[in-house]
C-alpha cells in the first residue's frame, strides 16, 4: 500500500532532488521511506539493528505509521483540490453562460437553429425571451430587459433597444431581439474574462517571493532539523534511544511539510480573482491585485469614465408664434439630422423621437452638410440651418435673441445647436455629457479613503470644470494631451506615489500603460483594455472602490494565510522533535504529525474561502 499509493509522492520527492528544488514532497518522502525501510530491515533483518534500537528485545515496526501518513496525506490531496475547484467556482459559472446554440435569420426571414461555433461575424441572430445572448453585437430590431448580473454584478435588468451593446452570456428577460454578430468566439467579453481569470490566478504577486525565499532554506533547514533531533535522541534519550530518535525524526520531516506555505499566496489570488470575475472586476495579474491596494492617487479621464460619453439634450427651446406649431420644429431637427452620422447628431435624434408630440412629415431638399460647423436644406424655398452658433452667425442668422441661452451654455460646458429658419433662430439644443449615475458618490468614497483623485481631460475648461465642481474634485486639467496625462502619472510616481489611472479611451492608453495600476471602463477602446491591468466589465466608478476593497482584503488574507504557515511550522517542529517530551513523557507519532500536516493545509484554504463571502 504505501509504495503503490506513495509511488507519485516518492517520484516527486526523486525529481526535487535531482532538480535540487527541496520542496513539501521531499520531507514526505524522506520520512516515510525511512520510516518504511527501517520497518521491512527490522523485520526480515532484525539482528542487524543495533541494541538501542530495541524495546524488550524487539524493534519496533513503522509500517502501520508510514501507511496512515501516506493515507493521510492523499486526504489532505483529496481535500485542497476539492478546495481549489470551490475557488473556480465563478470561472465555472462564467463557462455555463454561453449557450451551445444560436438561433440564425435568414435573407428570407426564416430562422434555423446553429451550434454557437458555427456564427459568423454579421450574423442576423433571433434572442428568444429566456434565452442567453450566444455572441457580443448589437440591437438592430425590438426591445427587452437583459439580465446583465453574472457579468457586472448589477442585479438590476437593462433596458436594450436597437443600437445598444449586447454582450454574450446575459439573459434575454421579455421581449425578443434581433442583433448583428460583432464579435464571437474568443473574441467575446466573456472568453476574454474567463482567459484573464484564469491567467491572473496562475499569475505570481510580489508577496509570493517572501514564501519563495523561505521555502529555500525552511526544507534544508528541516531535513538538519530532524537530523540533529534523532543525534539527540540516540545520544541523551531514553532507551530505547534510537527508536525514539526515528520516531521524531520522522514526525519532525512530516509536520514541517511546507505545503500551508505553498498555498498561502497562490489559493488566496484564485478566490479573490474569481471574486473579482463576479463583480465584474478583471484583475490580469496578481501583482495588479496587490499594487491595487497600495494606490494612493487616481488620475481620472472625464469623458466616458466619470461620464456617460455620449451626449444627451439637457435642455431646449423651441420658438412658439401664430405661424407655426412647435412640434413642426422638432420634426424639422429630425429631418436635418437623419442624413447625419456625427454623435450630437445622433443625441438630437434620439430625443426629437423621444419627443411625445405628434410631429409633422418635413421633405427637404439641396441638403448640404458643412464638416465641423452643421447642415442645411431647402425647406419649401426656405433654407433652414442646424448648427454651431458660430457657423450660423456667419451666415448672417440673428443670433441676439439667443444670445443670453448661449453665454449660459458656454459656462456650463454644454455644446449647443441652433435651427434656424432663413435669419431667425427658432429652436436650439443645449447638449451634454452627464455624469454618470454614481460617480459622485464614488468619488465622495475614494476621497474619505484618503485617495488624491485628479481629473484630467482633452475636453476644454468648462466642461471640466463643470464636472469636477458637480463631483467635489478640487484638482483638475483641461484641454491636455495623452502625453500630458502620461507625464502627470511620471511626476506622481516621481513623489513616491503608487497610481492608478482610470480611462476608457485611445488617448489614455499611454498613462494607463505607465501607471503603476491601469483601470479601463469595459466600454472602451480595445487599446485602453489591453493596455490595463484592471478591467471594469460595467464602466461603473463604484468598481474603482471594490477593486481596491478586493486588493486590500486579498492581500489581508494572504498575510493571515503567511503567518499561519509560519507560525504553524515555528511550534510544530520543536514538538514533533520532542520538546515536550521532559515535561510530558509523550513523544508525536509520526501519524499525528501527518494529520497535523494536512490540517494546516485545510486549514489555510478555508481562510481563503472566506474572501468568497467577503463585502465589498
Amino acid at each position: 500500500m504505501v509504495v503503490w499509493l506513495g509511488k507519485p509522492f516518492f517520484e516527486r520527492a526523486i525529481a526535487s532532488f535531482r532538480s535540487r528544488n527541496l520542496n513539501m514532497f521531499s520531507l514526505i518522502g524522506i520520512g516515510t521511506a525511512t520510516a518504511y525501510g527501517f520497518s521491512l530491515l527490522a523485520l526480515l533483518a532484525p539482528g542487524l539493528l543495533p541494541q538501542a534500537f530495541m524495546a524488550d528485545g524487539m524493534p519496533p515496526l513503522y509500517f502501520e505509521a508510514a501507511a496512515v501518513i501516506i493515507s493521510l496525506v492523499l486526504l489532505g490531496q483529496i481535500l485542497e483540490l476539492r478546495a481549489r475547484a470551490q475557488t473556480g467556482s465563478a470561472i465555472r459559472r462564467l463557462l455555463t453562460l454561453t449557450p451551445s446554440q444560436a438561433v440564425r435569420i435568414g435573407a428570407d426571414g426564416s430562422t434555423q437553429e446553429i451550434a454557437l461555433n458555427e456564427v459568423q461575424r454579421g450574423d442576423l441572430l433571433l434572442i428568444r425571451p429566456g434565452a442567453s445572448v450566444p455572441v457580443d453585437g448589437r440591437v438592430v430590431s425590438g426591445e427587452s430587459y437583459v439580465d446583465e448580473a453574472m457579468l457586472t454584478g448589477e442585479p438590476v435588468a437593462v433596458s436594450k433597444q436597437v443600437g445598444d451593446a449586447l454582450i454574450a452570456g446575459t439573459l434575454n428577460q421579455q421581449g425578443s431581439l434581433q442583433m448583428r454578430a460583432e464579435k464571437i468566439g474568443s473574441e467575446t467579453l466573456l472568453a476574454n474574462m474567463i482567459q484573464l481569470v484564469n491567467q491572473a490566478s496562475r499569475s505570481r504577486a510580489p508577496v509570493q517571493q517572501l514564501a519563495d525565499k523561505v521555502a529555500g532554506w525552511f526544507v534544508p533547514a528541516v531535513i538538519l532539523i530532524a537530523v540533529l533531533a534523532f543525534a539527540g535522541w540516540a545520544l541523551w534519550g531514553p532507551a530505547p534511544g534510537l527508536a525514539h530518535g526515528l520516531m521524531a525524526a520522522v514526525s519532525v520531516l512530516i509536520i514541517a511539510c511546507p505545503c500551508a506555505l505553498g498555498l498561502a499566496t497562490p489559493i488566496s489570488v484564485t478566490v479573490g480573482m474569481g471574486r473579482g470575475a463576479s463583480e465584474g472586476i478583471l484583475i490580469k495579474d496578481a501583482a495588479a491585485l496587490e499594487q491595487l491596494g497600495k494606490t494612493t492617487t487616481l488620475i481620472i479621464d472625464k469623458t466616458g469614465t466619470l461620464t456617460e460619453g455620449k451626449p444627451v439634450v439637457s435642455n431646449q427651446w423651441l420658438h412658439r408664434d401664430a405661424g407655426q406649431q412647435p412640434e413642426v420644429w422638432l420634426a424639422l431637427t429630425a429631418a436635418l439630422e437623419s442624413q447625419s452620422a456625427h454623435p450630437l447628431a445622433q443625441a438630437l435624434l434620439r430625443h426629437v423621437r423621444s419627443q411625445q408630440a405628434d410631429m409633422p412629415e418635413i421633405t427637404l431638399s439641396g441638403f448640404t452638410s458643412v464638416h465641423g460647423a452643421g447642415v442645411q436644406a431647402d425647406w419649401y424655398g426656405r433654407i433652414v440651418r442646424l448648427g454651431k452658433p458660430d457657423w450660423l452667425a456667419a451666415q448672417v442668422v440673428d443670433l441676439q435673441p439667443v444670445k443670453q441661452a448661449i453665454q449660459a451654455a458656454q459656462q456650463r460646458g454644454d455644446s449647443l445647436a441652433l435651427l434656424s429658419e432663413g435669419k431667425r433662430v427658432v429652436a436650439w439644443y443645449a447638449l451634454s455629457d452627464q455624469i454618470k449615475a454614481n460617480s459622485k458618490t464614488a468619488i465622495a468614497e475614494l476621497r474619505a479613503a484618503g485617495l488624491r483623485v485628479i481629473l484630467m481631460t482633452g475636453d476644454h475648461a468648462a466642461s471640466a470644470q463643470r464636472v469636477a465642481t458637480e463631483l467635489g474634485i478640487s484638482e483638475w486639467h483641461a484641454d491636455v494631451t495623452p502625453e500630458d496625462k502620461y507625464r502627470m502619472v511620471e511626476q506622481c510616481q516621481a513623489a513616491g506615489q503608487i497610481v492608478a489611472m482610470a480611462g476608457d479611451g485611445v488617448n489614455d492608453a499611454p498613462a494607463l500603460a505607465k501607471a503603476n495600476t491601469g483601470i479601463a471602463m469595459g466600454n472602451g477602446s480595445d487599446v485602453a483594455l489591453h493596455s490595463a491591468q484592471c478591467v471594469l466589465v460595467k464602466g461603473d466608478l463604484q468598481g474603482i472602490r471594490k477593486a481596491i476593497a478586493l486588493s486590500q482584503r486579498c492581500m489581508g488574507n494572504i498575510r493571515q494565510n503567511l503567518w499561519f504557515a509560519f507560525g504553524y511550522n515555528f511550534i510544530g517542529v520543536p514538538v514533533a522533535a520532542g520538546l515536550l517530551y521532559p515535561f510530558t513523557g509523550l513523544l508525536l507519532s509520526p501519524m499525528l504529525a501527518s494529520a497535523a500536516m494536512s490540517l494546516s493545509s485545510v486549514s489555510v484554504i478555508s481562510n481563503a474561502l472566506r474572501l468568497r463571502r467577503q463585502s465589498l
